[in-house]
């Protein structure tokens, strides 16, 4: 293999796909990137085992073929190059040849046929939604995703689709955040995966606020193609809580209260918390809610907002 391109181009697909590699892989391979070239482009992929990414960079194909190199080291010798073209070629017993302007480094790499390949996904029919609306889903939801390992089924996100309502609901057992949203497209299958937050995580760090993610779901994987990065992932496999249970009915009167005062009016009774002492107090009048907090031997808080409130006086 022998391709040419710009520093910065192979910057910007390195830092795609390298979050997921951890430099104390069970497996010296999963350690190391995979580049490949296909047609006029490379491909760019890392794995752990349980995500996949993959991007495709531009470049000028000298010869083609397929290496793996160490990922933490290639990506450091890469952004110390100076800037302009460099040349990447494979020499005789997996040595990688890294060239930029006066400066070359040579690496010891692994061959292809030792990287996991790619999961397949065949026949199955794309899912497609707004890139912005997607983000805002996972915004409002992988907050409340739980990082207890002992309850593995909460640790992702639940994702569900039915007709044109595509769902998205998170909970670590205290709190819970579901959202909704419609599809442009009602989808023909009922559907409903388990998401790992790592893979949530590099979902939302690659999205943008335009275009359109589209994804395909399989027997225990997912894929998701954000602008032509692929993100592979296994789902969670387990029986997720049914929340619709422990959701509220609506009920009147309610309070209602400005969103940025009553977030403000929270965030300074919590400069009072302990990790022994969380809780803050709410007290509901008819034209007010008091939001007060009391930590022993730190000290108290007390602080008013207007409100509009139609029912008996309450303490929460």
């Amino acid at each position: 293999m022998k391709i040419k391109l710009e520093k910065e181009q192979m910057v910007a697909g390195i830092q795609i796909v390298q979050n997921i590699v951890s430099s104390k892989a069970t497996l010296p391979i999963l350690s190391n990137m995979l580049l490949e070239t296909r047609g006029s482009k490379v491909n760019l992929n890392t794995t752990d085992l349980d995500i996949v990414i993959s991007c495709e960079i531009p470049v000028e194909i000298i010869e083609e073929g397929a290496i793996t190199i160490p990922a933490k080291r290639f990506s450091d010798i890469v952004r110390e190059l100076p800037a302009g073209e460099i040349i990447i070629s494979t020499k005789k017993n997996n040595q990688v040849d890294i060239e930029g302007n006066k400066c070359r480094f040579k690496l010891t790499g692994l061959p292809k046929e030792e990287f996991p390949k790619f999961p397949e996904f065949k026949d199955k029919e794309v899912i497609k939604i707004s890139q912005s609306i997607f983000k805002e889903m996972i915004r409002l939801t992988s907050f409340a995703v739980s990082h207890e390992e002992s309850r593995y089924v909460l640790n992702g996100i639940l994702l569900e689709i039915s007709g044109e309502t595509i769902r998205m609901v998170a909970t670590d057992g205290r709190r819970l955040a579901k959202i909704e949203r419609k599809l442009e497209t009602p989808f023909k299958k009922d559907v409903a995966v388990i998401i790992p937050l790592k893979a949530i995580q590099e979902i939302f760090r690659n999205l943008t606020d335009e275009g359109n993610i589209s994804f395909i779901t399989g027997t225990n994987q997912v894929l998701f193609d954000i602008n032509g990065t692929l993100i592979a992932s296994r789902i969670i496999e387990g029986e997720f809580p049914n929340y619709s249970q422990v959701i509220p009915k609506p009920v009147s009167p309610k309070v209602k209260v400005s969103t940025e005062a009553f977030l403000s009016a929270i965030r300074r009774a919590n400069l009072l918390s302990t990790p022994d002492f969380q809780a803050i107090k709410f007290e509901v009048f008819t034209d007010k809610l008091v939001i007060s907090k009391t930590t022993p031997d730190v000290g108290e808080s007390r602080e008013e907002i207007a409100a509009e409130y139609g029912g008996k006086e309450m303490i929460v």
